[in-house]
């Protein structure tokens, strides 16, 4: 695969200890943020993307797109397969629909990834602005 080109994966969401510690910090505190605008990659994969880890990427779906930051996961390999922690980030990519339970599907998510290092990872005020175009409160 040649650099900079997109990467047909499976996204996955859940939770992990980073992100609960992050939230307990108050989702608009530096550890929240940190911990859920992430993805984790198998590092064969950020190879075929011709990045390195800390890399900021786009991850899309057909129910929107987010700037995450790249990371190595540990729990390799897994090719093709991504995580993005629950969050506000993870949020924007999956399907809204609950399907009646009150819960969107958070597994098994057909996505594409590409590489994005000249745009920012948004803050959680600029995500919110750009997502619902109002500020929160």
């Amino acid at each position: 695969m040649e650099k900079n080109q997109k990467l047909r994966v499976t996204l996955l969401t859940g939770r992990t200890i980073e992100q609960g510690v992050g939230k307990e910090r108050g989702k608009s505190s530096k550890e929240y943020l940190e911990s859920v605008s992430v993805c984790y990659m198998d590092p064969e994969d950020l190879k075929r993307l011709g990045i390195k880890e800390k890399t900021n990427i786009m991850v899309s779906t057909d129910y929107g797109s987010v700037v995450v930051k790249a990371l190595k996961s540990l729990r390799a390999p897994h090719p093709s397969v991504i995580f993005i922690p629950y969050g506000p980030w993870a949020n924007v990519i999956v399907n809204p629909e609950t399907h009646g339970i009150g819960m969107p599907s958070f597994k098994g998510i057909p996505a594409e990834v590409e590489p994005a290092p000249d745009k920012p990872v948004l803050s959680l005020e600029e995500l919110l602005v750009e997502q619902f175009g109002k500020k929160s409160k």
